[in-house]
């Protein structure tokens, strides 16, 4: 059955905008985020911090587009022939009996189309879309996020303390790409003791408050491999082995104490002399610090003090443009659930999973955007708690797709492009109707049992570039596929638009 929500007027944008004069400026911001790549490629190219060394290795091919281009010059489709086309695509029985929908041009931010468009529904993982803007609004493309040594209260004693890195890797090379290691911060902390021989290990992840799962998650999530104990220590995000695949991964049960155990190794420590503690405060001394944290032991922590307290090595996170990169192309839940903590943080609030609510919420109304409808329970979509409105998302893409906040960009890089990558690889093509959307769909989509959605940015038939989103949570639990068929006939549809 059908929304029972009727079909609404346009509703004007919540933001000014100067539409004509920064049109081109906007394109020119999409084809460097990524909406006119050639072909997406690993992340540790997309951002290295150095230039790629030569290679003695053949060149590759050169790509093939597969993204549409824009045209600022294109027609805006109209509201009625918007109402046309998708009414009859809303109107299908794969997708439950509340279907909520927002179609907005991305090059002047107004609303051309929404059916429930402002009502707040279970959102699954495109909450990772207000988690990514969030992030790079409170925090900023660049920053990095650390962990710390510090010297504990006994001698010998290295208290490893927690920052919410949630890539860090024990050794070289873990399952993130540019990682920051253990083995690198053992060996700052060998350096900085001199002829003291580490003898202790305490673990410091009190940075994370509240429970370590969400309440609204569901039961088996903690054992499903797609989510784990929340804590402000970890290595490859929980993994139990940092060479699994993508996806689906088998998770430890204490993170935290793992990658305690893991660093007492490294530094030659019985794993019997690991147990969890706090940092001492840190001693008075230089002026001298490391980068700003928020990390217990590391804030104000003089470089070269001594004593209790004193920093022993740091080492850092990829900047976060890189995690949101990560979070969005993968959909990893626990990258998610840092960076919402990361916000909090940024804000002064607790980084616990309300504490992340709220700091979301308050950023994005301070960006101007719609939170009517909004309930944030978490960053990942994990929970069931979650509210969002579609016309949260489309706005939200709109602004990070305009010029007047270029640092949003970046959440564009990760979405998977239709028929091409990420959850969209195998999709739009092989379900009828749906093929016009590879290569003109970018979209991040969500999916728990019963809950199915899609949100992003397509290409019309004539260039004019439109944000989407389509939520949808009363889909019978054995619908997955038909209700993912009629998804993306609805963005197919789009891309076919002249829609006047």
């Amino acid at each position: 059955m059908p929304s029972d929500v009727p079909p609404q007027p346009p509703r004007p944008t919540s933001r000014r905008r100067l539409p004509v004069l920064l049109a081109a400026v906007l394109v020119l911001v999409l084809a460097v985020v990524g909406l006119v790549v050639v072909r997406p490629g690993p992340v540790e190219r997309w951002l290295a911090d150095d230039p790629a060394a030569p290679s003695a290795a053949p060149p590759e091919p050169s790509p093939v587009a597969v993204l549409a281009g824009t045209d600022i010059g294109a027609p805006m489709p109209a509201t009625d022939g918007l109402r046309t086309v998708l009414d009859p695509l809303i109107a299908d029985t794969a997708l439950g009996g509340r279907v909520h929908v927002s179609v907005t041009d991305a090059l002047t931010g107004q609303q051309l189309f929404e059916r429930g468009g402002g009502t707040g529904t279970v959102p699954a993982s495109v909450t990772k879309l207000l988690t990514a803007v969030t992030v790079l609004t409170a925090r900023g493309p660049g920053y990095r996020i650390p962990t710390t040594a510090v010297a504990g209260a006994q001698p010998g004693e290295v208290v490893l303390v927690g920052g919410g890195d949630p890539t860090l890797a024990a050794g070289d090379k873990g399952f993130y790409p540019g990682a920051a290691s253990l083995k690198d911060l053992a060996e700052q902390v060998r350096t900085a003791l001199g002829g003291t021989a580490p003898t202790r290990v305490v673990v410091d992840s009190s940075l994370y408050s509240g429970p370590r799962l969400e309440p609204g998650w569901d039961d088996d999530i903690p054992t499903g491999g797609y989510g784990a104990q929340m804590t402000a220590l970890m290595l490859d995000g929980a993994r139990k082995d940092p060479k699994a695949s993508q996806g689906w991964a088998e998770r430890v049960s204490q993170p935290d104490l793992t990658a305690g155990r893991a660093f007492a190794r490294l530094l030659g420590v019985p794993e019997g002399e690991v147990r969890s503690g706090t940092a001492p405060a840190p001693p008075a001394g230089s002026t001298e610090t490391t980068e700003a944290t928020e990390a217990p032991g590391a804030t104000g922590a003089p470089v070269g003090a001594t004593g209790p307290g004193a920093q022993l090595g740091v080492v850092q996170s990829p900047p976060l443009i890189r995690l949101v990169d990560i979070m969005i192309s993968d959909s990893d839940n626990i990258i998610g659930e840092a960076l919402a903590r990361q916000v909090a943080l940024a804000r002064g609030r607790p980084a616990s999973f309300t504490g992340a609510a709220s700091a979301m919420t308050e950023v994005l109304s301070e960006l101007g955007l719609p939170t009517e409808g909004l309930a944030l329970a978490d960053g990942s979509g994990l929970s069931r708690r979650n509210l969002i409105s579609p016309t949260l998302l489309t706005e939200t893409l709109a602004l990070a797709a305009s010029p007047d906040r270029p640092e949003l960009g970046g959440i564009f890089g990760g979405l998977p492009v239709g028929g091409w990558s990420g959850t969209l690889r195998d999709r739009y093509g092989s379900v009828p109707g749906t093929a016009a959307g590879a290569g003109t769909v970018r979209a991040k989509t969500g999916t728990l049992t019963g809950v199915h959605a899609i949100a992003g940015v397509v290409t019309t038939a004539e260039g004019r570039p439109l944000t989407f989103a389509v939520l949808t949570d009363r889909v019978p639990a054995d619908g997955m596929e038909p209700a993912r068929g009629a998804l993306d006939r609805i963005a197919a549809a789009l891309a076919t638009c002249g829609c006047r």
